[in-house]
């Protein structure tokens, strides 16, 4: 049996982990102790989160512990609640407002870029579990008018942003507007991490050749 104690510690750090959100941008629905093969939602109405797995359109836990389900409140959110399974006494690791985090971009358009999180502060998430978003608006703080986002990041760069927002569930606004934030680590087009040389340009070592980016001051 569960140390009901360990259980309301539990859930009383992810209440309060969560609040750190601000009251308009998630909550959580549920509260219940569950067993690895307890079916826990359909498919259609969530979706699964860590210590669970997906069988036949449902969602299943995969490990003892307390069922929590998060919502967006965000408006015009459509995004499915994410149910998840937390040991005791675990609390889950999600950003928040002001967070630093190190995230890789996985696609730019002339309008944003897409990143995968990878860490918040120094703490690796246990998966790329969610995704943050930088706008034209917050690559950078001055002549933003004429920020061009192929200039500023590439496919495959890692970068440090603020985390100003939250878009859904599982999506972040980030902003790398501050001189310290920006493209931490990149590859020239021949394959070989550059090196910084301004704050708006990196270069190959190899090739000698210069690219633009928004680089992040040391």
């Amino acid at each position: 049996m569960l140390d009901s104690e360990l259980v309301n510690k539990a859930l009383t750090a992810l209440h309060d982990l969560l609040h750190l959100l601000g009251h308009n941008a998630c909550h959580v629905m549920t509260e219940t102790i569950v067993c690895p093969g307890d079916r826990l939602a359909a498919t259609s109405e969530f979706a699964g989160g860590d210590g669970t797995y997906t069988k036949d359109r449902f969602i299943f836990a995969s490990l003892t512990g307390v069922r929590t389900s998060v919502v967006s409140k965000t408006e015009g959110s459509e995004s499915k609640p994410v149910i998840s399974v937390l040991k005791r006494g675990a609390v889950p690791l999600v950003p928040k407002k002001q967070d630093i985090v190190t995230a890789k971009v996985t696609k730019i358009t002339p309008r944003l870029v897409a990143t995968d999180i990878l860490c918040v502060g120094n703490r690796p998430l246990p998966d790329e579990r969610f995704q943050g978003v930088i706008r034209l608006e917050d690559v950078r703080a001055a002549e933003i008018d004429k920020v061009q986002i192929a200039s500023c990041f590439r496919p495959g760069d890692i970068v440090k942003a603020e985390v100003v927002s939250l878009g859904t569930s599982r999506d972040y606004y980030l902003s790398t507007a501050q001189n310290h934030l920006g493209v931490v680590y990149a590859k020239s087009l021949a394959g070989v991490p550059m090196v910084p040389v301004s704050w708006q340009e990196m270069q190959c070592p190899q090739t000698k050749s210069i690219e633009k980016r928004k680089v992040a001051k040391a």
